[in-house]
């Protein structure tokens, strides 16, 4: 088969929350197999760190960056209409924005529900929505949520997070239904168990690691690294009729008892 169905060179690309995380991986990710990354946070110091590190290793002209609220409709309208005014035709998005807030739900405040579910789910639709008027227009386009294995399970203190990720998951299925007809491939990426900043205290319990450990059949954590190849998959046109699916990249987490 020829590689060049996995090729996206020169294609333009925004990956919101990419300062740190999953999120900065898949930029690299992007940027290693010759994309133009459009590199989006809300800290705009550790936005500006990321992009000038990786201006670095790939140049001025492939990575750029803006700092924009995901949740906001009309800056999120302003961001996707910079990025195809000064980057060119979007070709490529990936909603990976996303927090996280654990406390048991009878103490969860209300406030704290809509933060989360407001950055993870709400902030897919938005900028979803944004990228969408423009690659509707030329018939083509990609979109890439990213869900979790929270989409299909549940434990305790993370209600907000899961009912988010859920809400991905049906999101993407909700945007296949009206977009694939015009040739866009929605789909998303959930991954389980990752390492990262926001997992190191999960890491750190030694309780917790042994829990994750035996429930994974991969028997360990997951990497950035892991995200990157099925989210460069999906991103190219290898994945032409793919649609509307949630790819689990979980070390077997989700098919076993």
């Amino acid at each position: 088969m020829s590689t060049s169905l996995f090729d996206i060179s020169g294609r333009v690309a925004l990956v919101t929350g990419s300062s740190r995380g999953i999120g900065r991986a898949i930029a690299e990710g992007l940027l290693d197999a010759g994309a133009v990354v459009v590199l989006n946070g809300l800290d705009p110091q550790r936005l500006l760190d990321t992009h000038r590190e990786l201006v670095g290793r790939y140049g001025a002209e492939r990575v750029h960056a803006r700092a924009f609220d995901v949740t906001d409709g009309a800056s999120t309208a302003e961001a996707v209409d910079w990025v195809e005014r000064e980057m060119g035709p979007l070709d490529i998005l990936v909603n990976n924005a996303g927090i996280q807030h654990r406390v048991p739900l009878l103490e969860l405040e209300q406030a704290d529900w809509e933060r989360v579910v407001s950055t993870n789910l709400t902030s897919a639709f938005l900028v979803g929505r944004e990228a969408a008027r423009h690659m509707i227009a030329r018939g083509r386009g990609k979109i890439v949520n990213i869900a979790s294995v929270q989409a299909d399970l549940a434990r305790p203190t993370i209600a907000p997070y899961t009912a988010s990720k859920g809400g991905i998951r049906n999101l993407t299925r909700a945007m296949t239904a009206e977009w694939a007809q015009h040739g866009l491939q929605i789909n998303a990426i959930a991954p389980g168990y990752i390492h990262t900043e926001m997992t190191q205290k999960l890491v750190d319990d030694p309780q917790f690691n042994e829990w994750i450990l035996g429930r994974t059949p991969a028997h360990r954590w997951g990497t950035t690294a892991d995200i990157v190849g099925p989210l460069l998959w999906l991103a190219s046109d290898a994945a032409g009729f793919v649609n509307g699916q949630v790819v689990f990249v979980d070390g077997g987490m989700t098919v076993v008892v």
